[in-house]
């Protein structure tokens, strides 16, 4: 039984050395692909992807592409730049920042949209620290704020 483990570990170890060894032809050929439809979608392909170790860069587009550029997503262009933009100066990323910001504003969002985004992004930040350095009991909090739903919907009613 031990010389058939020692035996499979052995013939692993060599197979996942080969794999490791041999190029990824696939891959290659997606990342070409995907550098081909991001210079048609994009005018270019930005420097960003190309950061980016080639086995990752089709992926990357994907998940870019199927969410943030897909206008057939539940959340329309502006709102999910305005959310982008709200990450980015929690993050804080100065170039999530000057990019959401562009994207929003090319998606529709005006001054005030933005100016709130950011306020909102701020507030959210602010309890969280405010919340978790206090070490407020979880079940307590949510018990207190379904109490606040509850009664703002009933008002509404």
């Amino acid at each position: 039984m031990l010389k058939l483990t020692l035996k499979s570990l052995v013939l692993a170890a060599g197979v996942g050395a080969l794999l490791a060894i041999t190029p990824a032809k696939a891959e290659d050929a997606s990342a070409t692909a995907a550098y081909k439809d991001i210079e048609a979608t994009l005018g270019s392909v930005p420097d960003m992807f190309k950061t980016l170790p080639e086995v990752a860069v089709a992926g990357a587009w994907a998940e870019i592409k199927s969410v943030q550029l897909n206008p057939n997503t539940a959340l329309d262009g502006k709102t999910k730049e305005l959310m982008g933009l709200a990450v980015a100066t929690q993050i804080p990323c100065q170039y999530c920042v000057y990019f959401h910001t562009r994207a929003a504003k090319l998606n529709g969002a005006t001054d005030e949209e933005i100016k709130e985004a950011v306020a909102m992004a701020a507030i959210v930040r602010h309890w969280s620290k405010m919340l978790n350095g206090s070490q407020v009991d979880l079940a307590t909090f949510k018990q207190q704020a379904d109490e606040v739903f509850a009664a703002v919907r009933a008002k509404s009613q």
